[in-house]
């Protein structure tokens, strides 16, 4: 929840100016965020709007990453359709929409199997009744 949520949810019990104080953000800038709330549902109809275009070109290659997938979008369709990549990178990160990756991991070190570790002959007990019995080191 934002703070601008908060100040929103409890404005009829407390007025604006105190909750903006008390939250620390400046009533300018709550009503600003007020006004454009509209504006923000469209977006996210649009984007809903988008993310159910991206399912159905992914559904037909699951290789196809975001630039794939705006290509798709963009081809042969009219300029007020056209999307950006950058949205289309958005929208399917946010309802994780991924490409499948087909490169395969590199493995950069390998150990070595004679490389063993130096066997613990003290058991973990350092303790010695006389000066001179156990000597110890640590590289």
């Amino acid at each position: 929840m934002s703070r601008f949520q908060f100040v929103a949810d409890h404005r009829h019990a407390f007025e604006v100016k105190r909750l903006c104080q008390v939250m620390e953000v400046h009533r300018s800038s709550f009503y600003a965020w007020h006004a454009a709330a509209p504006a923000r549902a469209e977006r996210a109809a649009a984007d809903e709007q988008l993310a159910e275009r991206i399912r159905v070109v992914h559904q037909d290659d699951r290789a196809y990453g975001a630039p794939r997938v705006t290509a798709e979008l963009n081809d042969g369709a009219p300029p007020g359709e056209r999307v950006n990549h950058k949205r289309v990178a958005r929208v399917m990160a946010a309802h994780g929409i991924a490409g499948i990756r087909l490169r395969r991991r590199v493995r950069t070190t390998i150990p070595e199997p004679s490389d063993a570790k130096a066997p613990d002959l003290l058991n973990r007990d350092f303790t010695a009744e006389q000066p001179n019995t156990k000597y110890v080191g640590d590289i």
